[in-house]
Formats: structure tokens, C-alpha cells, sequence
């Protein structure tokens, strides 16, 4: 009997014992997910073992580019995982991959996990020195733009071909170029807007940690970043900079990063618990609190109250473009941040005597305000820009003077303004004689320099009444070079009386494209199109 008893009770020992160690989340019991990660998600590390000990799900982080994120997350034929054999997917953003696989992106779950708006930092002198010249001392693109022209504003910003916050950032100064207040559609694009911007940019990286490395071990080079607020926040927490940067939160609106948590084969059951258990996890106040503490990124629960800098508002959420269209042609547009060639701008204006008076007190204007004088938004993203090259041809029955200038500064647009501003009429209107010369011009500068962009804008009042005739024209435009054809687009401003089917015609033929500037104004005409290829 004794023995019996012992053997009963031993045998319920036991019985107890594997009971708890099963339901205690021994190994045996643990699930790990193969996570595909975005480099911004490295660091969440320190939270990981305590995911894993509170679920039981172990997150196997692979780390790539945002670059490279892309085709892993469409799943591989009867694996039930993504294409590179990946269970979930926690990226800074996943709106280029929903652009580009629409029905691969529809049946994946998806969980916003924080938030993080691209912002600006500015050095502290170059901060005060904007905000004293703008209303209230609020700052929006336009003015990161108009700074980033004149040479004031030197930037960092991560390659938008690379890396989602680069990405983020161009598609929230574009967004705000536009100024339609609402997702940027394919005629938004205009290649004029952000020739400005775009000169600023002196730091560019594949990753944004490698951005930040740059910016610290060259303090010279840039004094402003463009990137998330949560990286400009740990920066300035790093003690890596002699000053830390303020950060200004453009009131013209963001672009919100959500760090979404995707499930790659939703209709697999385990996964799918593995992924609701994960999900809780992380939406808990307790742990949306570590993570904006761990990683500076705004909770993603109302309820939870933000740190520091984190209460700021966000304001104007800019929307994303849902069209991949419209991505692929703004990223075209900027092209490579590291092969900066300043355009080339050859302006043909007509100084007939019908210019003379109001017509010509107009021209002059549109000149004073493409060098600064308009202060609108439209006014700072076309201004002229430091390093553009930019050709002032008067003609009348002929060429009347010609003069080209590199913008270094102010000293430089006086000059164009002079010569603009200089009297001199002609007597006739040779109108294709000038587009001619336009494009003797431009096929030295394509010679001189292949990667130049060049624009010709043609401005006349009147008909073509001396000089060579269109037919001359268009013979000699189609025996020049192949590479000047291809490079030099004309651009025709239809103003007063000039033919506007002629202008029309000349634009098509060159790959151009006419501006009618009689219902607005030479200003809005020139803005339009100034700098386009």
C-alpha cells in the first residue's frame, strides 16, 4: 500500500510539473517569426526579449534597406511567407510597395505600430536668421525651399530612390509646391518647383543612419537635415554635435511614417496567432510608452501622453500620391542627388517696339520676381537658384545683345536685371531668327557640358515679321545634332498678339510645350515653365 501510494503521488508530481513548464512558455511551446525589417526598426531591439518572454513569439530580425524591401513582401507560391521566405514585414513605410503590388498589399494584414513626420533641423543661426524674415516666425517648404535657392539652407537629406524617409521628404516639399492641399496628381509634378530645393541638397545617403554619420563627420559641408523627427530627436540627445539642431515642423504640412507590422500569409493560422498575440503586445499603453521613450516616435494610442517634443502638433498630415505614376515621375524629376548639374536657362525676349510701356514694365517684373521679389509660396519654389545658368537673349529684327550669368548671388541677378531693364528697341519681330539662335546656343552648351539640362523660352508679342520663316527655321532645327534636339526643349510665352499656333507649333516640334500668358500674368507664365526640360 505504501508503495503504491508513493508510486501515485510521484506519478501526479510529475504530471504537475509538466503541466507548468508547458503552459510557462517553455521552448518547445515558443513560435518565431522570420521578421523582414527596415533598418529605422533596429532600435527597437531592446524590447524584443521582453516581447518574447510576455507572448512566447520570437521576432528573427533581418535587417535591409528600404530599397531592397520591396519584392521580398509579394509571397512565393505555396511557401505561405513572402518571397524571401520572411513571416511578417516591419518597415518605416510601406506606400511604395502598396503602389507597386496593389493586389499582393490588399489581402496582407497590416498594424500601425508608431508614428514619425518628416521634419526639418536647422542649425540654431540659420534657424533664427529664416524665422526673422517669415510672419510670425513660422516656417513652411517654401521657405526651406527659397533658403535652400539662395544658398542659405545646405541640407542632408537620405536618396528618396533608396529610403522611405527621403522618399517622405521629397514627396511633402512637392506635395507642398502643388498647393492643392491634397494628393499630388500626375500634372502637380512640374519639373520647375523644385529646381530651387533641390540645389540645397549637399549630403545624401542609401540608409538614414548612414545620413546622420555624414552629417556629424562633416559639420562644414550642410547645416540642416531633412529626415524623421525621431532621428533629429536622438541626435540632438546623442551628444554628437557641438550644437544641437532645432527642429521645425513645416506648417505647410508632413508626411507621417506609421511603422506598419505586416503579415505576409494571413490565411495561416499559426502566423496569424503569432501575429494577433504580437499586435496586443505592442499596442499596450505600457509599451507604446517604451517605445517613445526607446525610440523618440509618437505613440500610436490617443490615451498614451507624449514626452517632451513629441507634444508638439503635427498639423497638416500631407497625404501620400495613391497613383505610382506620379511617384515614379517625381523621383525622375529629382533624379541623382550625387550628379548635380545646374540647369541652363536661355530666355528670348522680344524688345520690339510693341514691347514698349506696360508690356515691358510687366517683363521686368517677372524678372524682379523669379530673383526673389515674389514672397508667395509659388514665388519661393520658381525663384532662380544658386548655381543655375541662365542666358538673356533681346532680339527685335535681329539678336540685340545676349548675356549669360552663373546665379553666385544677388550681384548676379542685378546684372540680368540691368540688361533687361536696358532700352534698345527693334523695329521688327524675328521671332524664328531669335529661336534659332536659341539653339546655336544651347548646342554649345550641350557640347561644352551633355549632362546640362536646357530650356529656351521664347517670349514674344507679336508675329514673326522678319528674319528667317518658320520652314527655314524648322530646317535647320532638324539639321543640328541629335544630342541638342534631345537636350534643348523650347518653351513659347504666348503674350499680346503673337501667333499662337505658330508658338504652338514650334513647341511640339521641339518637345516643349506653350504657356498662354494673355489670362494671367508674365510672372505666373514664367514660374510655370521656367527651368522645365
Amino acid at each position: 500500500m505504501r508503495r503504491g501510494r508513493w508510486v501515485l503521488a510521484l506519478s501526479l508530481t510529475l504530471t504537475l510539473t509538466l503541466t507548468v513548464t508547458a503552459c510557462s512558455g517553455d521552448d518547445d511551446e515558443k513560435t518565431t517569426l522570420r521578421v523582414l525589417a527596415g533598418p529605422d526598426l533596429a532600435v527597437l531591439e531592446p524590447l524584443l526579449d521582453e516581447l518574447r518572454d510576455e507572448t512566447g513569439v520570437e521576432l528573427d530580425m533581418d535587417y535591409r534597406a528600404d530599397a531592397d524591401t520591396g519584392d521580398d513582401l509579394v509571397p512565393g507560391t505555396g511557401t505561405g511567407k513572402g518571397g524571401g521566405g520572411h513571416d511578417l514585414a516591419w518597415l518605416s513605410t510601406d506606400r511604395s510597395f502598396r503602389l507597386r503590388h496593389k493586389d499582393t498589399a490588399q489581402r496582407l494584414l497590416r498594424t500601425p505600430t508608431m508614428l514619425s513626420p518628416v521634419v526639418v533641423g536647422l542649425r540654431p543661426d540659420v534657424a533664427r536668421e529664416l524665422r526673422a524674415k517669415s510672419p510670425e516666425g513660422r516656417l513652411s517648404w517654401a521657405d526651406i525651399a527659397d533658403a535652400a535657392a539662395t544658398g542659405t539652407v545646405r541640407f542632408g537629406m537620405a536618396d528618396p530612390r533608396q529610403t522611405g524617409s527621403g522618399l517622405a521628404a521629397l514627396v511633402g516639399v512637392a506635395t507642398a509646391a502643388a498647393g492643392t492641399g491634397g494628393a499630388l496628381r500626375e500634372n502637380d509634378v512640374s519639373c520647375d518647383r523644385l529646381r530651387g530645393f533641390r540645389s540645397g541638397q549637399k549630403l545624401t545617403a542609401d540608409s538614414t543612419r548612414d545620413l546622420l554619420d555624414d552629417f556629424v563627420d562633416h559639420p562644414g559641408t550642410a547645416n540642416a537635415l531633412i529626415t524623421y523627427e525621431s532621428d533629429l530627436l536622438a541626435l540632438n540627445s546623442g551628444g554628437r554635435l557641438k550644437e544641437k539642431l532645432e527642429i521645425v515642423r513645416p506648417q505647410d504640412g508632413m508626411v507621417l511614417a506609421d511603422f506598419p507590422l505586416l503579415l505576409l500569409d494571413p490565411d495561416d493560422p499559426d502566423r496569424r496567432a503569432a501575429y494577433d498575440k504580437v499586435v496586443e503586445w505592442l499596442q499596450r499603453d505600457s509599451v507604446q510608452e517604451k517605445i517613445m521613450r526607446t525610440a523618440l516616435r509618437r505613440p500610436v494610442s490617443p490615451s498614451v501622453r507624449r514626452d517632451g517634443q513629441l507634444r508638439a502638433p503635427v498639423g497638416n498630415a500631407l497625404y501620400f500620391p495613391d497613383q505610382l505614376a506620379v511617384v515614379e515621375s517625381l523621383l525622375d524629376d529629382y533624379g541623382d542627388p550625387r550628379r548635380r548639374v545646374p540647369d541652363q536657362v536661355i530666355f528670348l525676349l522680344d524688345f520690339s517696339g510693341s514691347m514698349r510701356g506696360e508690356r515691358m514694365k510687366a517683363l521686368r517684373e517677372a524678372f524682379a520676381d523669379l530673383s526673389g521679389a515674389d514672397s508667395s509660396a509659388t514665388g519661393k519654389f520658381a525663384r532662380f537658384y544658386q548655381g543655375e545658368r541662365l542666358t538673356v537673349v533681346r532680339f527685335g529684327g535681329r539678336v540685340l545683345e545676349e548675356k549669360t550669368v552663373t546665379v553666385g548671388g544677388q550681384k548676379d541677378l542685378t546684372t540680368l536685371a540691368d540688361l533687361v531693364a536696358r532700352g534698345g528697341y527693334g523695329d521688327a519681330t524675328a521671332v524664328w531668327t531669335a529661336l534659332d539662335h536659341g539653339y546655336r546656343t544651347a548646342s554649345t552648351v550641350v557640347a561644352d557640358d551633355p549632362e546640362r539640362a536646357v530650356s529656351i523660352v521664347l517670349m514674344t508679342d507679336g508675329e514673326n515679321n522678319s528674319g528667317i520663316a518658320y520652314e527655314e527655321f524648322v530646317r535647320r532645327y532638324e539639321a543640328r545634332a541629335a544630342e541638342t534636339r534631345a537636350a534643348a526643349h523650347t518653351y513659347p510665352v504666348h503674350f499680346g498678339e503673337a501667333d499662337a499656333g505658330a508658338l504652338r507649333r514650334a513647341a511640339t516640334k521641339t518637345g516643349g510645350r506653350m504657356v498662354d500668358a494673355r489670362g494671367s500674368s508674365l510672372s505666373e507664365a514664367f514660374k510655370e515653365i521656367r527651368g522645365c526640360r
